[in-house]
Order: structure tokens, then sequence, then C-alpha cells
């Protein structure tokens, strides 16, 4: 049975948090979930969460959505973000427990967790973001430049996200107004035509800029889809933004998988950064691209957006850096030439990825895993990667050509020349670095729990 909490007057937000923590007990809340659910309290709207915050403003919705799910269906009644003060007060009033206040429930450490769960990127507010100079220092400078382009390369659990979203609070500390388009969250059907990508790509900017999209006015067949969108964003969007506009696209290889659509967009954005040199409008619009692996779509060298502007590959943790957000996990035996040493075990699993690391830490820092027990059980099915490698095999399952050429890596004691599409999703996935023409293992632990649960059989018919 629920413990509850009753509140004699209107609850504040931390008090709502309170009672949240008790009606959807052992689930622990991230600081962006905290974040929405307080500022809708308050009387926020998405659309100035998603501002305040850096995120996407379709992003915050579903972080909301979520949460009202789960409390509908802990209280057995639909619960949304219209009526959510309404039914927990409520629920409180309706209790006969007396009114503790937040500085008196037990535990209160439970319901502030000090640790954050180390799920998607890392919050903008957050302790556990660690820099990586000069890397962010380059970024922050290049985005204030007029008609930039910075392009942020690296596989998955690098951190392309959390950087994306720190650079974007920068553009909007600078008076900017931003734009963030994840692709990965697009419709596949939208993928399936030039003209609907196109259309959606629009009709986002225009929501995200407050602007009531005017597409069917504004679209003509005759010229074609290029031309329309062009002229869309030249004659309607751009000269309603009276302050730079940074348009940040995240998971761009998103699109390398529907050659139709790419070879035709990716020139376009090219043609877009250089028309900055000499049409104003252009001029006031500022991109960041974030992709997990090379284009391999052919595109003449002048009509590429992945040969322009600050090119900006994000490279694991050294050494020192995971000692400092071990130290920030409160790991005082992580510290020094020791801890380095003890360390070192671990970072030859995970290959120093930002990712692998915070999770390991966090895991760590709960008290109840050893660092011999996390490494040694790190492959397996019971290890605190197993959702993360499930998903991994979960992706390559429907694909046996992927498998064949993985196993065949990870048999390999030396690099090995794989057929370019398989390298792409290989390393798009980020289970293999790519040297050249050449692939390895991107870390061991990819290697140990592949090698068991990929059958073996398939490694003889590679090639």
């Amino acid at each position: 049975m629920i413990a509850s909490v009753f509140f004699p007057t209107a609850m504040r937000a931390d008090e709502a948090l309170a009672l949240l923590d008790r009606l959807l007990p052992g689930r622990t809340f991230s600081n962006l979930q905290e974040t929405v659910f307080s500022q809708v309290w308050e009387g926020k709207t998405y659309a100035e969460i998603a501002d305040n915050c850096g995120y996407d403003h379709s992003y915050i919705r579903d972080v909301g959505f979520r949460l009202w799910q789960a409390l509908s269906e802990s209280l057995n009644q639909k619960v949304s973000k219209s009526n959510i003060r309404a039914v927990l007060e409520r629920h409180a009033r309706s209790q006969s427990n007396p009114a503790p206040t937040l500085a008196t429930l037990p535990e209160v450490s439970k319901l502030l967790p000090e640790w954050e769960l180390p799920n998607g990127p890392v919050p903008l507010q957050s302790r556990f973001y660690v820099e990586r100079p000069p890397l962010e220092i380059q970024a922050r400078a290049e985005l204030l430049k007029p008609g930039s382009l910075i392009r942020l390369k690296a596989p998955r659990q690098m951190g392309k996200t959390s950087l994306l979203r720190r650079l974007v609070a920068h553009g909007q500390a600078n008076h900017m107004r931003c734009v963030t388009l994840s692709l990965h969250r697009a419709d596949r059907q939208i993928f399936a035509d030039l003209d609907l990508f196109l259309r959606w790509f629009c009709a986002n900017i225009s929501y995200q800029l407050g602007l009531e999209p005017d597409l069917e006015r504004r679209w003509h067949s005759d010229i074609g889809s290029k031309v329309s969108c062009t002229a869309y964003l030249e004659d309607y969007v751009l000269p309603q933004a009276d302050t730079p506009l940074l348009i940040a696209l995240d998971e761009v290889n998103e699109l390398f998988a529907y050659p139709k659509i790419s070879a035709e967009f990716l020139p376009l954005l090219r043609s877009w950064y250089e028309d900055a040199r000499e049409i104003e409008v252009w001029g006031r619009v500022h991109w960041i691209l974030s992709h997990a692996t090379e284009v391999y779509v052919p595109l003449q060298l002048h009509q590429s957006p992945f040969n322009v502007g600050l090119a900006l590959r994000l490279p694991p943790f050294t050494l020192a850096q995971v000692q400092d957000l071990a130290c920030r996990h409160q790991l005082p035996w992580a510290a020094g030439s020791d801890g380095a040493q003890k360390l070192l075990s671990l970072l030859q699993v995970v290959s120093y990825r930002p990712g692998l690391v915070r999770l390991a830490l966090y895991a760590m820092a709960q008290g109840n895993l050893s660092l011999e027990q996390l490494i040694e059980e790190a492959s397996t099915q019971s290890g605190i990667y197993s959702d993360h490698l499930r998903e991994l095999l979960a992706a390559l399952y429907p694909h046996p050509n992927l498998q064949v050429a993985f196993r065949h890596v990870i048999e390999s004691a030396a690099p090995v020349a794989l057929e370019p599409i398989a390298a792409y999703r290989l390393e798009s996935l980020g289970l293999v670095t790519l040297s050249k023409n050449l692939a390895t293992s991107s870390c061991e632990l990819y290697r140990q729990y592949f090698l068991a649960f990929l059958p073996p059989s398939l490694s003889s018919t590679y090639g």
C-alpha cells in the first residue's frame, strides 16, 4: 500500500515531487524529469520548459507524457498536464495522515537523489558533465561567427547530444533563436519521399519558432521541392527571425540510410551554408550537425556539408577526466596513482567511452557493486551493461550480413577490411572503430559479449 502525504494548503512544487516519489516507489527520476514536473506544476508550457532547458519541444512533451502515464496507472485515473495539479492536491487532501513538510519527510536523500542515472544525454545543469578541452571552447567560439557550421562526429556513447544541447544553450544565452531537430525521432514515412522530408523540415522549424506553418500556400510543385523549401525559408521564416537563428540537426546519419533523400538534402544544406556569404538572411543562420559516422552516399566535394565548417571529432575520456568524474561520484579510491591503476582495469574493457564510464561510476557510487565484480560481470546478461548490449544485439539480428561482418572483426587478431555499407552501419552503432578502410572492435566489452552471443558459424561465410 502506498504511503501518502496530506498537505493542508496548496502544494509547492517540492512537496508535489515528494508525493510523486511516494506514488511511484522504486522509480528514480532524472534531473530533467523533475524539472519538467516542477515547471508544469508552476504553470509553464512545454515550449517554455524546452526554451529554459535547451531541449527539443517534442522531447519535453514526451518526458511529460511518460510521467502522466505512470501516474495514471498508479492512481487508476486519467492524469494529464492540464489536471496534474488538481489530481495530486485532491489525492493529498483525501489522506488522513499528518502533514509533514518536505524538510521533515523521512529519508529526504531518497527524495532528492544525489546520483544521476546516466540514461541519455547529460542534463544541462548536471555536475557530472566533463568538458574535454579544447573541444567546448572551440565550438562555443565558432558558434557565434556569422553563418557558422559545426560538425560533431562520434559513435554512440561518446556524448554528441550532450555537447549539442550545451551549444544550443550557449546560442540561447547569446540571443539566438534555436531549433533542434532530432532525425531519429522523425516518422519512417517522412524519409520515403524528398518532398515529404522537406515539408517536415520546414514545418518543424516553423513550429519551434512559434510561426504558423504556411506550406500549402507557399509550396509549388512546378518549381520543385528544393526550390520551394529554400523560398519558404528565405521569404517566410528567416525574415521573421529578428535575431540570429541556430538550427541543430542531431543524428544526421539517420539520413544516410535513405540515399535518395540524403543525396538531395545534403547538397541543399551545403548551398544554404554557402549562400551566407552573399545573402544576408542566410548569414544569420548558424548550423550544428551531429552524426555518428561518415556519409557513404556518393557526393561531389563541392556538394557535401561534411567538408566545410568546423569539424570536431569527440574523443574518448582521458584517464585524468575519468578520475575527475570518479571524484564527482565520491569514489575516493579512484584518486592518485593507485586509483589510476585500478581504473585502468575498467577502462581496458570500456575503452574510455564516456557513456559506458558514466554508467560504471554511477553503479559503484551506489555502494552495492565493487570494481572487481563490475568488470567480471560487465559482458554478461547480469552485468550493468546488459540492457545496452541487448539493444545492440537486437539491432544486429535483422541483418545477417552485419552479424557476419562483426563476427569477422571480433574474431580477427588484426584490423579487417569490410564492405563499405557494413562498415558504415557497424560504426554508426558504435560497434567498430575505422582507421582508413580497416575495422576493429570499438571496445573489449563488445568483443566479449558478441563472441558469446553471435552464432560462431557465421564467421566462416564472410568474404
